[in-house]
């Protein structure tokens, strides 16, 4: 299956704490999008590998994405070496995206900034003809995406540009809720986490916000990116 946009994140809940409005946005426009997660989130405070994957589940068919994936990494130790390049290549070569979203590039989650370098090397050897990669037996073909878009995650980074949201943070929201053991809950007897707490949940609606405030919109997701951007006409920044 090819799809337009393909999003990674170093745990479930990260593509929609990121960029789920986005997402949801580009799905309304006709894009195809799916997302693959690094690890299965089992280290975390809250619920466990098995519950965060229905949870995942749910979210993604709040979403519409076309396609979910988990490549079971380690949480917490993965590292950007050979064999984790080569099995997120393979998802690259498999779902061939025009755009790839991933992690923050420093971020207070260690596995953030980790996954967010990981995802970025990949996709340039991805586009190397000379390494070679099978899955389900067929060999790949060469892929590279055109753009690689950082997402803004808990860190207040500086965006380069920011996506027009208004109409669809209520569906980000939905599908952040989806991951019921993981946020704000007042009927929970669970340990508390710096992402459990009213004030944090709130954020994803009033840091949309005024991101949307500085463009003249209701809403906005800020991105970064390690390329200039380039434009055919200057309409194209309005």
């Amino acid at each position: 299956m090819k799809v337009d946009i393909l999003a990674f994140g170093a745990h479930p809940d990260d593509v929609e704490l990121g960029c789920g409005a986005t997402i949801a946005k580009e799905i309304a426009l006709g894009k195809k999008v799916a997302v693959v997660d690094l690890t299965q989130g089992e280290l975390g405070t809250r619920g466990s590998a098995e519950i965060r994957r229905k949870e995942a589940a749910l979210a993604a068919e709040i979403l519409g994405v076309s396609a979910r994936e988990n490549l079971a990494f380690r949480d917490g130790f993965f590292v950007n070496d050979e064999f984790h390049q080569l099995e997120i290549i393979k998802m690259i070569r498999k779902y061939k995206p025009e755009i790839v979203l991933c992690n923050a590039i420093d971020d207070r989650h260690i596995d953030h900034g980790k996954g967010s370098k990981l995802v970025s090397d990949a996709c340039f050897l991805s586009g190397l003809r000379r390494i070679e990669t099978t899955l389900d037996g067929s060999e790949q073909e060469a892929w590279r995406p055109k753009v690689v878009y950082h997402y803004i995650q808990w860190k207040n980074i500086e965006p380069d540009f920011v996506v027009d949201v208004t109409g669809f943070i209520e569906k980000k929201v939905d599908a952040v809720m989806a991951y019921g053991t993981q946020f704000f809950d007042s009927t929970s007897k669970e340990p508390s986490t710096p992402i459990t707490s009213k004030n944090f949940l709130d954020s994803i609606t009033y840091r949309a916000q005024d991101l949307g405030r500085l463009i003249n919109k209701d809403f906005a997701e800020g991105f970064t990116t390690e390329r200039y951007l380039a434009v055919n006409s200057l309409e194209d920044l309005m």
